[in-house]
């Protein structure tokens, strides 16, 4: 099987590669990516030698690029994403570009090449807010209802994707995820952006009361999760991925990470909330354990507390892409 993994340089895509060739090393990968300043190739140094792995530095935007890379290739993973909410409020145009028309030049791709499956990673975010308190969790029947230029973009792939099933009969399949952690993750997101600046001495930043919940996965669930949809599950279905069984809020979140590095709350610091922020999001990932056995293998203390660690042990990587 030869799989093209798009956005591989990142931290779920980098993360999947690393967890393939381990539990599918017979396999080759061809790990496609534009190298923006969240695709970093020191996340696949132990796998670079491998006589079953290849990178491209390539666009997804560029049709003759992705038209290349689509020869032999049976299975396509699409992590490729403008993923940052904040930078999406400051300039939308990279993630309509990136999450819609690269999306589309994709799926163009694939159906000429007549691929066996074509898997498009969205995120919960597509299905708006939940209110705190309320006992309700996204499943794949709720309806779509984003809330910021990222989620909107990404929404109108989920529907592309969807929408080359139904016309070109293309065998898609869809995961969509909560919020990820562990290693490799840029440190512009709450945990590694929370870890690392405690390690610096500064302060960490809070939205607003701090009371927003997030479901939360382990990167490497979420790549066994995949893992079992592609192996698994029927084409032209969508699986929701979660976590957790619990709320747990933001605030929450950062004492355990200061908890766990010997710190006192003295260095949170409350900031001005961004606009349009979601207050709750939460995963009934039910289909994908009835249906195709799957369920999260990694708690979240435990994790939470590995994933510190390793940024502790990987001060030289978290430090250069931070500058």
């Amino acid at each position: 099987m030869k799989l093209l993994i798009t956005g591989g340089a990142g931290f779920i895509g980098s993360n999947f590669i690393h967890y393939w060739l381990i539990n599918h090393p017979q396999d080759d990968i061809v790990n496609i990516d534009k190298l923006t300043y969240a695709g970093n190739l020191e996340n696949l140094v132990d796998v670079v030698n491998n006589p079953h792995y290849q990178f491209i530095k390539g666009d997804i935007c560029d049709p003759e690029t992705v038209a290349k890379v689509f020869v032999g290739i049976d299975m396509v993973v699409h992590f490729a994403a403008e993923s940052h909410v904040d930078r999406s409020i400051l300039s939308a145009s990279p993630f309509v570009m990136t999450n819609v028309v690269g999306t589309h030049i994709m799926l163009e791709a694939a159906v000429k090449a007549g691929v066996k499956r074509f898997h498009h990673i969205s995120t919960d975010e597509v299905f708006g807010s939940l209110k705190l308190n309320d006992p309700s969790k996204f499943t794949e029947r709720t309806k779509y209802d984003p809330r910021s230029p990222y989620s909107a973009s990404k929404a109108g792939s989920d529907h592309l994707v969807n929408a080359y099933y139904h016309t070109f009969g293309l065998p898609i399949t869809i995961t969509n995820c909560s919020n990820n952690y562990g290693p490799y993750q840029f440190p512009e997101k709450l945990f590694a952006l929370a870890i690392t600046n405690i390690l610096e001495g500064k302060k960490v930043p809070v939205y607003g009361d701090g009371k927003y919940v997030r479901d939360w996965l382990y990167v490497e669930d979420h790549c066994s999760a995949i893992d079992v949809v592609l192996t698994k599950g029927s084409p032209g279905e969508t699986y929701c991925v979660g976590g957790l069984t619990e709320d747990i809020d933001n605030l929450t979140i950062i004492k355990k990470i200061l908890s766990i590095m010997g710190k006192d709350e003295s260095v949170i610091e409350f900031v001005k909330d961004r606009p349009g922020h979601d207050r709750r999001y939460a995963i009934d990932w039910t289909k994908i354990k009835m249906q195709l056995g799957w369920k999260p293998a990694h708690d979240f203390d435990t994790w939470l507390a590995k994933t510190v660690e390793w940024y502790q042990a990987h001060e030289e990587w978290w430090k250069r892409v931070k500058l």
